[in-house]
């Protein structure tokens, strides 16, 4: 039997992880207790105790969840899987599945479609999460490189949903989404929370070593996503207003769309599966069922056309009365310095 270790698992990627490997030994932990996790703080806690005779430990851990500051999140995550990695290598652990994100490869105009692993991290500077994932992905490769008899596995996920259990990151593209950029539909990706579930597993219960992509088969447009879900038309804008936009509506809370989000709603990151594919892994959900079962339906669905004109209209009124609003609050600004 593994003796498996699972930090993080009171998450929903944890809890769904717990119950495919229930024929495990597992160990799970996180600093929320709740049925079979124990709470363990890895800022805080001796953290050799619990991995001595683990023989694979998968990280799942994070403190950024669309509200807190980002760097507040950054250096918890840092600190945190730092010390994780420690104290991995002190014990002994002979193999470290970490999970990371395919937002380290970051959204650029000139990104290949679709990505490989081997592609060159290049997240986009604004958006911390993604800086951060690109950063304990290049610890945990030193950490293997200082323990050359353990292995490391780095899944890289693609936007992961599931009914009833979307992603912060998720709701943030969602809610990016709503403006448009200058006509850009970006390719899309949309994971089932068990399909990377699985990735996990066989990370854990196969002799995978490096990186890989997890990602459904091919990709879909940004708009067949919000046409699938009944979203409304979006207003088109450019990129530096759709960046302010969101950075408003993060400022006063009126929308988890963290500053850096919005180059994901516009430039290509879509990745490539089949290394995951030949080592054993199969998707069962497509990016369509993903977005249907994960997205639950907006009123906008339920609306007639002539409904949805009207709507649209009062929508993009609203939108302009507010730039104007605060293009006169920058002017006064500028006047009174």
């Amino acid at each position: 039997m593994t003796t498996v270790v699972i930090t993080g698992a009171a998450g929903r990627v944890g809890r769904r992880l717990m119950r495919r490997l229930e024929d495990h030994d597992l160990v799970a932990v996180d600093q929320r207790a709740r049925g079979g996790v124990d709470r363990v703080d890895l800022m805080a806690d001796d953290l050799k105790p619990l991995l001595y005779g683990a023989d694979v430990v998968v990280h799942l851990a994070s403190s950024f969840d669309g509200e807190r500051e980002a760097s507040e999140s950054a250096q918890v995550d840092f600190e945190a899987t730092t010390r994780l990695l420690d104290a991995a290598g002190t014990v002994g652990v002979p193999r470290f599945v970490m999970l990371s994100s395919a937002m380290a490869y970051g959204a650029w105009p000139n990104n290949p479609v679709p990505l490989t692993e081997s592609a060159p991290l290049r997240p986009n500077p604004e958006f911390s999460f993604a800086v951060v994932k690109a950063e304990l992905e290049r610890l945990a490769v030193e950490w293997q490189e200082a323990n050359a008899g353990s292995e490391l596995v780095i899944l890289r996920p693609t936007t992961a949903v599931a009914p009833g259990g979307a992603s912060w990151v998720a709701r943030a593209v969602r809610e990016a989404s709503l403006v448009g950029v200058d006509g850009e539909v970006p390719p899309m990706q949309f994971l089932h929370l068990d399909d990377l579930v699985e990735a996990i597993a066989l990370a854990v219960e196969d002799r995978l070593s490096g990186v890989y992509n997890v990602a459904p088969d091919s990709w879909v447009d940004l708009d067949v996503v919000r046409s699938l879900e009944g979203a409304p038309p979006r207003l088109q804008v450019s990129e530096e207003a759709a960046g302010r936009f969101a950075s408003f509506r993060w400022r006063y809370r009126l929308a988890q769309t963290p500053p850096g989000i919005v180059p994901y709603t516009v430039h290509p990151w879509v990745i490539a599966n089949d290394r995951l594919k030949a080592a054993g892994w199969q998707p069962e959900s497509t990016n369509e069922q993903t977005v249907v079962e994960g997205y639950p339906a907006r009123p906008w669905a339920m609306m007639s056309s002539k409904q949805r004109q009207k709507l649209a209209l009062a929508g993009a009124a609203v939108l302009t009365l507010g730039a104007v609003a605060v293009a006169a609050l920058l002017v006064r600004r500028f006047r009174r310095r």
